[in-house]
């Protein structure tokens, strides 16, 4: 089983690849796709503080290397725009007819699902495994059959957004919650200055 995990990844840092390991370790998935997405329709990230597709692409790359189990993957980025998941994961289930996909999002995405493009048919076609955010419970015996809910993944206290902040306005950020090799790409380019 292949988890398809999307998101911006802006950039993915190590809350991103504590959970990619523990859904792995636990035998959720045999392996994640961390599924590097334009913008997403549902969020109202400014165009100025989200990197290019390519660079965003390549710190996720680099943030994977050594983790075989975990992969960056640039599919997302050469279908049509806006990018609906729904879309991804047809394409991916037509291009890679042998694999077995399933769907990782949080807790805070499966509270606005209802608003995503087509989910009923997302529900009926692909698994989906929900992992815990803070502030946004999940009430296990209302799960569709289809839903797992992650009890126990580990909750990282950052996020890309508070990150980015760091490194914007914290001279004093040294690369805190991000792989080595992401951070020293960012110092060295002066991304998210």
């Amino acid at each position: 089983m292949t988890g398809i995990y999307g998101g911006s990844f802006n950039p993915l840092h190590l809350g991103h690849l504590s959970l990619g390991k523990w859904l792995v370790d636990g035998g959720y998935v045999d392996e994640l796709w961390y599924m590097v997405s334009p913008l997403n329709p549902l969020k109202q990230e400014t165009s100025n503080s989200l990197l290019p597709d390519t660079v965003r692409l390549h710190l996720a790359q680099l943030a994977v290397q050594g983790h075989k189990e975990l992969s960056a993957s640039d599919f997302e980025l050469h279908l049509p725009r806006p990018s609906y998941m729904v879309s991804t994961l047809a394409a991916l289930s037509e291009a890679y007819p042998k694999e077995a996909f399933t769907l990782v999002i949080g807790a805070d995405n499966w509270h606005l699902f209802h608003r995503w493009k087509n989910h009923e048919e997302i529900l009926r076609r692909w698994p989906i495994i929900i992992y815990p955010r803070p502030r946004y419970p999940i009430e296990v015996g209302n799960l569709p059959a289809s839903v797992r809910y992650a009890e126990g993944a580990p909750l990282y206290p950052i996020s890309s957004t508070e990150l980015r902040e760091q490194i914007a306005h914290n001279p004093a950020y040294n690369g805190a919650h991000l792989p080595p090799s992401v951070w020293e790409e960012i110092r060295q380019k002066g991304y998210y200055k």
